[in-house]
């Protein structure tokens, strides 16, 4: 007991939990082999989950109990275990990151369990049960796992081949650039064993297999962007699918609930029940910047506003709107100015040229119209980032391959479609209510009786439907400093 209690001073919470115990041993014991056994064999496994294997070194961890001859040796050794696993769990269940510290974009709350929880349940509950219960949930994890290892062994065994250099290729094209490409399929599993040199129908389909893999324009044409993507080695492709395994352990969730998934870097937002696509729609999120890159969060969708106003968000105003306010007191005119108490002021009272960003003391908000900056219609789930889905009249923008043009909210291209599918669970006619209400021109809200999860998450590598993982450029650069990050903390 002595030799335990000295080993934990200078850890709170391992000593409250031995203190609590009698200090009763939970690996070194007479009755912990199979405990013991567990444990070891599961922080094997750390490589295959990307994880920093010097936190929990099963090997060091070994050495440590088979050198154990004295008492203090093995009060020693137990509380490297114990802190093994704390660690082991708390990366598995939390995460590797701090993901606050590294992007300010990623303002996600990370479920920590606290310690006397992980240890309870490990000193009451059967090992390996409980082992498994700290392994992320879900298919999308195993399926970044398997990925993982797959990459790994392609790199092992010589990668893709070299990188395609030719300007443009499509269909009837011969010569050595298309075989270069066809040799590329092929490694990647686009194509089936062929000798031809030709552009033809099967290279035609390997391309737009790979296009709609990776968020290209599926036309079967080789060109820029198309073999940018190709000429992605399997070493970057792995770096996304590791950051894609750490985002998968920060998120605690029901999947088999019915909830709307807002994948930035793919510019579409989904809704799921059970795994199943129920709805469906191209989105613009924001543009990349400090200000204007929209973050990564969960809430929860509780109404809709039809034909809303504006309300002006401050940085705009006075980055955007000032500056032309002060050449013109008339510029921005669909816009109204507002005193602190919601008073419209008449701009030639008003000398704009005397204010700053810090000292404009107006606010401005564009009222329900055809041309209001929200459409007619915004999805509302209240956060303290001031983000939600809405309708949008630039509708030219949802045809571009890239949509990052927003400040920060996400443009819905089928908003009616979707304002329809959430008023289904609570009308007969989900479409006449909508109508009824956007008729009157005048803003109203639409409280949903069935609130809905809403995920904005940012994932580079992620499966699709059926299980393939596909992948998507990092449009904000943030997978790049969370790959970095995960370096530093000693993930190989």
């Amino acid at each position: 007991v002595q030799a335990l209690a000295t080993a934990v001073t200078d850890d709170a919470a391992i000593a409250d939990w031995y203190r609590s115990t009698g200090y009763e041993p939970l690996w070194t014991g007479a009755d912990d082999a199979e405990r013991r056994a567990a444990f070891l064999t599961a922080i094997r496994a750390a490589p295959d989950h990307g994880l920093p294997v010097g936190r929990y070194d099963a090997a060091s961890l070994i050495h440590a109990l088979e050198m154990a001859e004295t008492e203090g040796d093995r009060g020693r050794a137990e509380v490297a275990m114990t802190r093994a696993y704390l660690a082991w769990a708390h990366d598995l269940t939390s995460g590797v990151l701090d993901p606050a510290t590294i992007d300010p974009g990623i303002v996600r709350e990370i479920n920590v369990i606290a310690p006397d929880t992980l240890l309870h349940r490990i000193a009451t509950g059967k090992p390996e049960a409980v082992l498994d219960w700290l392994l992320p949930d879900g298919q999308a994890y195993l399926g970044l796992m398997k990925t993982k290892i797959g990459l790994e062994a392609t790199i092992a065994a010589g990668g893709w081949g070299e990188p395609i250099e030719v300007g443009k290729l499509e269909a009837g094209d011969t010569g050595p650039e298309v075989v270069a490409l066809r040799d590329r399929l092929m490694r990647m599993g686009y194509l089936g064993v062929t000798s031809t040199a030709s552009y033809d129908k099967a290279i035609e389909a390997g391309v737009v297999a790979f296009q709609a893999d990776h968020g290209l324009t599926a036309d079967g044409l080789l060109h820029e962007a198309t073999l940018k993507e190709l000429n992605v080695q399997p070493e970057a492709r792995l770096k996304s699918v590791l950051v894609a395994m750490e985002r998968e352990r920060w998120l605690h969730m029901d999947r088999s609930a019915r909830m709307i998934w807002v994948n930035l870097p793919d510019f579409h937002a989904r809704i799921f029940e059970k795994g199943r696509v129920l709805f469906e729609t191209r989105v613009v999120v924001g543009k990349p910047g400090v200000d204007t890159q929209s973050p990564e969060f969960s809430d929860v969708m509780e109404h809709m506003v039809i034909n809303p106003s504006w309300g002006v968000p401050r940085s705009i105003i006075v980055k955007e709107y000032l500056p032309l306010l002060q050449e013109d007191p008339n510029a921005v005119g669909h816009l109204r100015i507002m005193d602190g108490r919601g008073r419209v002021v008449a701009r030639d009272e008003v000398d704009f040229t005397q204010f700053s960003e810090s000292n404009f003391p107006f606010d401005m908000m564009e009222p329900p119209s055809d041309g209001n900056a929200l459409g007619k219609v915004k999805f509302m789930f209240p956060n303290p980032y001031n983000i939600y889905l809405h309708d949008t009249p630039s509708k030219s923008l949802f045809a571009k391959e890239v949509r990052a043009f927003s400040h920060g909210c996400i443009r819905v291209a089928r908003p009616f479609d979707l304002a329809y599918f959430l008023l289904s669970s609570q009308s007969s006619d989900p479409e006449g209510l909508f109508e009824s209400h956007l008729d009157t021109r005048k803003e109203t809200i639409v409280p949903l009786e069935q609130t809905l999860p809403v995920h904005l998450v940012y994932f580079t590598a992620y499966p699709d439907a059926k299980g393939r993982i596909t992948y998507r450029r990092d449009v904000y650069g943030r997978d790049a400093k969370l790959y970095q990050a995960l370096v530093e903390a000693g993930v190989v």
